[in-house]
């Protein structure tokens, strides 16, 4: 396995807290990273059922039972044991004793909220970046083929062809795993749903819209949506305003998290398919858009993450903001630069130094080719640079 860039921030959370809760969506690699940052704890995992059993029916004997501490996988399967878990750190919190991993958002953090508050540092694992892609010896070698494959890591540690393990992934997790958190009985509908999603990603959130086209009532897609956000199968992004309190009334943006199952989903069959597809743009933008999020969350980098879109038609892909600094990210899937694919980040760069002086901007085009350009003050950035792309710089080095 590949060394991951959230093994430094995971070892610094343990050096602050008594637990680290890991979480992320299934196969993205939390249970290997775990194990490899801390090969000295014991490794105990709850979904054999004997196992669980212990954990539900005898916490203080579970917890007992390990007392240096230990990796605890699938925690989500015994919520019960966080509150034994409270006692027994407050009782004993040297750094770093338990280390526990869940596969959704629903299950562990809403019990770390309740009983582990300020016990437990939080960190959230995605599948790989496309900078810890290229450390495997078979990662892939164009954009199409980035694009078709997706990240997760068992296609290219274990050498499994991308469509089988993309196929059995999505009959496995999505439609059997998540359809139970749902308690969704009509498979055909929940996937037709997922199918909806997936074509529209890139795309700004309509829910009557996904409902209506899915058949199901605007409540149910909002809960569907809401537990496949929670899964970490999608994630939304809102729109951005340089006045905070008018970010709410934007419409969020959707994106896959992976643009392998977004393919799946779409029935993309092969790489070379997405050269004349008519969402490649839409998987383009989005991958991107997964970079930014994977960047933030396995390196703590502090900051949010929104697209714009105001009545005048003016529109910019991605905008990375924090407390004084704005990157806006226009995200192009052509290989030819096109004179025309800065304007967008340049309005609008121009407007909120109008309107916010003292903020930094820095202005990016994320493209389809190999070639690195600087205009005027925006750098354009080839895709397969993306990992060596200086966020916040005014322009960055190439």
């Amino acid at each position: 396995m590949i060394p991951r860039d959230a093994a430094t921030r995971l070892a610094e959370l343990a050096r602050y807290y008594p637990v680290v809760t890991v979480t992320g969506p299934r196969q993205s690699g939390k249970t290997t990273l775990c194990r490899a940052t801390f090969p000295a704890l014991p490794y105990v995992s709850l979904e054999p059922l004997d196992v669980r059993e212990f954990a539900t029916a005898d916490p203080r004997g579970f917890l007992a039972s390990l007392p240096a501490g230990a990796v605890i996988d699938e925690v989500q399967r015994a919520p019960a044991l966080f509150s034994y878990l409270q006692a027994e750190v407050d009782e004993r919190p040297a750094p770093g004793r338990f280390i526990l991993t869940g596969s959704q958002q629903l299950g562990p953090t809403a019990a770390v909220a309740q009983s582990l508050a300020g016990r437990t540092g939080l960190l959230e694992l995605y599948p790989p970046s496309w900078g810890e892609l290229q450390r495997f010896p078979s990662s892939p070698g164009d954009l199409f083929e980035t694009l078709w494959t997706g990240a997760y890591p068992r296609i290219f540690d274990r050498g499994i062809p991308a469509h089988q393990w993309l196929a059995d992934y999505v009959a496995t997790y999505v439609q059997r795993d998540v359809r139970q958190l749902l308690n969704v009985g009509d498979l055909r509908t929940f996937t037709a749903f997922l199918r909806l999603c997936a074509g529209s990603t890139a795309g700004e959130t309509h829910l009557s819209r996904l409902g209506a086209d899915a058949g199901v009532s605007h409540h149910t897609a909002k809960a569907w949506l809401s537990v496949l956000e929670a899964s970490y199968l999608l994630f939304r992004i809102p729109g951005w305003h340089a006045t905070p309190r008018k970010q709410v009334v934007k419409t969020a943006k959707l994106h896959l998290v992976d643009s392998g199952v977004a393919c799946y989903l779409l029935g993309i069959r092969e790489p070379e398919q997405l050269r004349t597809h008519p969402l490649r743009g839409a998987l383009f933008e989005s991958w991107v858009a997964a970079e930014l999020l994977k960047r933030g969350a396995h390196q703590g980098v502090r900051g949010d993450l929104h697209h714009y879109r105001d009545p005048s038609g003016l529109e910019v892909d991605l905008v990375w903001s924090d407390a004084d600094r704005v990157t806006l990210v226009e995200v192009k899937s052509g290989a030819t630069i096109a004179g025309d694919f800065t304007h967008g980040v340049e309005r609008l760069a121009q407007r909120v130094r109008e309107r916010a002086p003292g903020r930094a901007v820095a202005t990016r085009v994320i493209h389809g080719g190999s070639e690195w350009q600087v205009r005027g003050g925006t750098q354009l950035v080839p895709w397969h640079a993306i990992d060596r792309l200086a966020w916040h710089d005014t322009v960055a080095p190439a």
